[in-house]
This record gives C-alpha cells, sequence and structure tokens, in this order.
C-alpha cells in the first residue's frame, strides 16, 4: 500500500501543470509582551505575520496579570518580542519556563530583546532597593524617543528574516517603509515641539525622560518619590512646591497610575493634568505607533500653549 501510494503521489506531481507556483509561507505567531512591540512587529512583519500582545494597552508593563492563556500563546509563537532592561521580570519568566518553547529561548532567532542596541539612561552605579524600583540595566521606557523605535523596528526585521528566510526582502521593505515615515513624522514633532525646548514638566511615574531628551524638555519632577513608591504627603508638597517655583503647568498621567493624586496637585499649583499613555490602543485613535505619537505630541503642545 505504502509502494502505491508513493506511486499516486509522484504521478500527480508528474502530470501537476508547469508554472504552480510554491504555495506561501505560513503566517508567522509573533507574540510582544507590550501593544507597542505589537505595533512594531505589525508594521515590520505585514502579512507574514500574526501579532499578539500579552499586556493590555491600559496595563502597567511592569505588573502585567499573567494568565494561563499566555502559557498556551507562548507555547505556540514563533517569535517573542520583549522589550527587555528587566521591564517584565515579574512576569515573563515563569509563563516562559511553564511555555517550554525552544524556539523563543533566550538566544534563539525567535527572541527579540527590544533593548538590545539601545543607549539606556539612568542607569545605576549601584544597584540598593532602598531607591525604589530601578532597573540595574537603565530606564527600560526608551521607545517613546522614535529613534530607538527605529533601532528595534530594525532588530525585529532581522530576526524575523532569521526565522523565515523567504520573507526577508519583505520584511526588509517594510523596515526601509517604516523608518521613512518615522523621518517624516519626527520632523513634524520637532516642529511642533521646538517652541517648547526648556519646558518643565511633571509625571508621575520616571517613564518620559528618553522622550524628554529627545525633544528638550526638563522633567522637574515625579509624583512617585521613588520609581514604583506611591506618593506620600511630604514629598506631594515638596512637588507642589517646585511647580510653583519653577511654574511647571503640565502633568502627564498613564491610564494605569492615580490620576487623583495628579489632581490634587493640579489644583493647588493651577496645573493641567495631560492624559497620555505609551501604549498604542490605550486611548482612541492611536492604532500605529506614529498615532500614539501623534497624540502625545498634540496632547502635550496643547497643555504647554496654555501655559503661554
Amino acid at each position: 500500500m505504502k509502494t502505491i501510494a508513493l506511486i499516486t503521489f509522484a504521478a500527480a506531481a508528474l502530470t501537476a501543470p508547469l508554472g504552480t507556483s510554491t504555495p506561501p509561507p505560513a503566517r508567522l505567531s509573533v507574540v510582544a509582551t507590550t501593544p507597542d512591540l505589537a505595533a512594531l512587529a505589525k508594521e515590520i512583519g505585514g502579512d507574514a505575520v500574526d501579532v499578539k500582545a500579552l499586556a493590555k494597552p491600559t496595563e502597567d508593563p511592569h505588573f502585567v496579570d499573567a494568565k494561563p492563556s499566555h502559557i498556551v500563546t507562548l507555547n505556540r509563537a514563533d517569535v517573542l518580542i520583549e522589550g527587555g532592561a528587566e521591564l517584565e521580570l515579574g512576569w515573563l519568566p515563569p509563563l516562559l519556563e511553564s511555555a517550554r518553547n525552544s524556539r523563543i529561548s533566550a538566544g534563539a532567532p525567535g527572541r527579540v530583546v527590544a533593548s538590545k542596541g539601545i543607549k539606556m539612561l539612568e542607569v545605576p552605579t549601584t544597584f540598593d532597593r532602598s531607591k525604589g524600583d530601578v532597573h540595574a540595566l537603565g530606564n527600560p521606557h526608551f521607545l517613546i524617543d522614535p529613534l530607538n523605535a527605529k533601532i528595534v523596528a530594525a532588530d525585529i526585521a532581522e530576526h524575523l528574516s532569521q526565522v523565515q528566510p523567504q520573507s526577508a526582502d519583505a520584511f526588509k521593505a517594510n523596515l526601509q517603509r517604516f523608518n521613512t515615515a518615522i523621518d517624516a513624522k519626527l520632523a513634524e514633532w520637532e516642529k511642533q515641539l521646538t517652541p517648547y525646548h526648556g519646558a518643565k514638566i511633571v509625571t508621575y511615574h520616571k517613564d518620559f525622560g528618553y522622550f524628554a531628551e529627545r525633544f528638550g524638555l526638563e522633567i522637574a519632577e515625579t509624583l512617585e518619590p521613588k520609581p514604583g513608591i506611591a506618593p506620600s504627603p511630604s514629598h506631594l508638597a515638596q512637588v507642589i512646591s517646585t511647580m510653583r517655583n519653577d511654574k511647571v503647568r503640565v502633568v502627564l498621567v498613564q491610564p494605569y497610575q492615580n490620576r487623583k493624586t495628579a489632581e490634587t496637585v493640579a489644583r493647588q499649583t493651577g496645573a493641567a493634568v495631560l492624559d497620555v499613555s505609551q501604549q498604542p490602543g490605550a486611548i482612541p485613535g492611536t492604532t500605529t505607533y506614529a498615532d500614539l505619537m501623534d497624540h502625545l505630541v498634540r496632547t502635550l503642545v496643547s497643555g504647554l500653549q496654555g501655559d503661554k
């Protein structure tokens, strides 16, 4: 029976019409830890990938609610993209251990660590937990700088090409298209923010340092006294004093941060609370990375204009 089956298969192959094209490769299953990384993966992968994010857009990426479904998703993944720099340290390792997927193990072509190649800010010279939730490898909120997004996009393209070489040309073309679009957008964002170079802002967490450095802003204070530590009355009194002295008029808050605390500070300083996010999808109309940055720049400019 095996011989007959082989002969039948061979005969079918020989009688197949000439010029029949090779079927396209299966779509890669790409898992990103956060929506911003997922957005970049979609830009670079295009039609060759299916992309899922483990964290919700409104979820603190440091403290994602790990679920059994995440284990299944990781087990089936061809590629995993993580932020790195200890961003997911508290929740990703146990999921990976349970998933047991060698395709996305450390060092495999299917494992992308986004912090690779990034010039990290706020790298501590000594590691001291008394300073709060400080990351030993530096501040992991680097994607809010568009030039860092380009670095990560290039790394994603490289890894996707290793996993699926037959689609490498498409990934390269998508990367070039993304870079061209971001370069054009960056010129727009810089033009919009140039009048506010040196402007001081307050953020809830130490999560806008890369953005501030790229666009010439200064973070005067954070509502958290130390990363991951809830604001105390004495610290908020210090923040209010600084804001009054320096005439700071905007406070940036992300969806998972305590807006009531920001409102309390704003009432006593005449500042505006600006609702922003670093994750696409958290705010309506921010599906892509460019959408996200458009909203952030537009919101910040509007808040700073009100200060004039």
